[in-house]
């Protein structure tokens, strides 16, 4: 069923995705139009409707969002922020998001389109009426070449027209082989090779082919692909499309987080400005290169980071996950090759093929090479966006860039919920590269630090994993599903009703969750719980039968 619905919605209209306009769909009426439209069920619409947090009746009645995310909820500040838009604006009209991407300064709140934190929760009169705005946050370097922070090497339209000319010049399998060169991998968690994800697809005889950014950057406690989104645009559009012109592509989709609204408007005014230009659209600069974009807002569905259901979610599909192989360099978006890629790794190719794959292969460890954006939390003393080196040490991280810790630090998790907990003193002795933390059990993903404070409850952080996992569970998978929602259970009782549990039992649901689940969602939250019952047992320990 759900490869008809693809194939259906390709079909009809592969540029303007069908997911825009179900969510734009005004009324029952507009629904059954849709319907006919694409020869589907009217209960194919209702059903993607009623997958997403931001479609739900609920959600549309609320006038302001707290932050719920990992960081803001160890830093103990959403109670306050919580207290203070219910006496603006009624406590039955604060709803929840996670996250909101300000887990540098936290007290994270959304109200009318912009995002706020810091002391901006004590300037609700101004935002109200329109006038404060929220600052921006510093971003800095510690990278011996900056790939990804710094705007000298590539920062205007011109460097961007430039850029594109020399690109076009040059041969495709060589623009191929600088990437290689490169060792440039996946910055959204796996890994994989960059230029050998290209010449996959490449390879691909089936036409047409898509190019798709995975910007619906949702790990609590990581604001890397924010930055990018919204301070270095034409970075990551330059990576978009130069990739469909190595692939043959003729379209691109940057689905964005609704989460980021100045994301999604900077995205948007970037890509208008290039139509302008000639940088994007028909016969780009006389080359005979057919490519355009077009932006895909997210409405509140985690699991859309995962790239299959982000397929889906573009198809008009409920985002669910879909089983792996065929991968979608072979069958991706409306079951054509695509390549999906995530926001920093787009990002750091024009830069590469401004300097040369050498320049990007020599930072690093030969195999994690380059650079990388890590995103510290509000409890370290420099808390910010940071651009390193791969493969430094992670105590340098910690006390130079970081500049130590401004409370009693216990444990560390990187690379979002479905990361690692790392206690501090295991951390210090890794580096930040992708085989220093697998060998260590752990995971880097998008770098992001949520710091858990000696005060704070090892198992309510546990029970928040838990809760968070079968939140967002796209319900495809019954060890996901249902895994998270008992392990959540389970520790809610204890924490509340002192209804002790069992540690065989709990560590049977971890396995069963590991083994049998579809995707990371249910397979990586066991990650972070058997972290913390290894070395926070002595918490858990009260809790458990004898």
């Amino acid at each position: 069923m759900s490869r008809n619905i693809s194939l259906l919605s390709g079909k009809k209209d592969d540029k303007n995705n069908l997911f825009a306009k179900i969510t734009a769909s005004p009324s029952d009426s507009s629904d059954s139009q849709l319907a006919s439209e694409y020869n589907m069920g009217i209960s194919t619409i209702h059903s993607t409707k009623s997958f997403y947090d931001f479609l739900g009746e609920d959600f549309k009645s609320k006038k302001a969002f707290v932050c719920q995310g990992s960081a803001c909820l160890c830093r103990g500040t959403q109670d306050a922020v919580i207290d203070k838009l219910s006496d603006k604006f009624g406590a039955e009209n604060i709803g929840e998001m996670i996250c909101l991407g300000r887990c540098y300064e936290n007290s994270a709140f959304y109200y009318d389109g912009q995002n706020y934190s810091g002391n901006d929760i004590n300037k609700l009169d101004q935002i109200v009426a329109g006038k404060h705005t929220s600052t921006k946050y510093e971003m800095k370097s510690y990278a011996d070449v900056s790939f990804l922070v710094e705007d000298e090497v590539f920062s205007s339209y011109d460097d961007f027209k430039d850029l594109l000319q020399t690109s076009f010049a040059s041969d495709k399998a060589d623009l191929i082989a600088i990437l290689k060169e490169s060792g440039l991998r996946g910055r959204g968690g796996a890994g994989f090779p960059t230029g050998m994800k290209w010449e996959f697809c490449q390879a691909q005889e089936a036409s047409p082919k898509y190019v798709v950014c995975n910007a619906d950057e949702g790990d609590p406690g990581a604001f890397s692909d924010r930055y990018i989104l919204e301070e270095q645009t034409l970075k990551l559009l330059f990576g978009m499309v130069i990739c469909g012109y190595i692939i043959g592509s003729k379209q691109g989709f940057l689905y964005i987080r609704g989460e980021y609204p100045e994301s999604i408007k900077a995205n948007n005014d970037a890509l208008a400005k290039l139509r302008e230009l000639g940088l994007l659209g028909e016969n780009i600069l006389g080359s005979g290169f057919d490519f355009d974009m077009s932006v895909v807002e997210g409405q509140g569905a985690y699991i859309c980071g995962e790239e299959t259901a982000l397929i889906a979610s573009i198809e008009g599909r409920r985002a669910e996950v879909d089983v792996r192989p065929p991968f979608p360099t072979v069958e991706g978006l409306y079951k054509k090759p695509t390549v999906v890629n995530n926001v920093e790794s787009l990002a750091a190719v024009p830069v590469i093929f401004k300097l040369g794959g050498e320049s990007f292969k020599k930072i690093g460890n030969g195999k994690s090479t380059g650079t990388k954006l890590i995103s510290l939390d509000g409890y370290f003393n420099n808390p910010g966006l940071y651009e390193v080196n791969m493969a430094a040490p992670m105590g340098f991280i910690i006390d130079e860039v970081g500049g130590g810790f401004n409370d009693d630090i216990k444990a560390i998790q990187i690379g979002g919920p479905l990361g690692g907990v790392v206690p501090v003193d295991i951390l210090r002795t890794l580096t930040l590269d992708f085989e220093s933390f697998d060998e260590g059990g752990f995971l880097l993903g998008h770098a992001s630090f949520v710091c858990i404070p000696r005060s704070f409850s090892a198992v309510e952080y546990a029970k928040h994993l838990f809760a968070f996992t079968a939140h967002e569970s796209c319900g495809k998978c019954f060890p996901c599903r249902l895994g998270a929602t008992r392990g959540k259970e389970m520790l809610e009782s204890a924490l509340e009703k002192d209804q002790k549990f069992s540690e065989e039992l709990i560590n049977d649901l971890l396995e069963t969750m590991e083994v049998g689940s579809l995707c990371a969602l249910g397979g990586g939250l066991p990650l972070a719980i058997k972290n913390l019952l290894e070395h926070c047992y002595d918490e858990f320990k009260p809790l458990m039968e004898k």
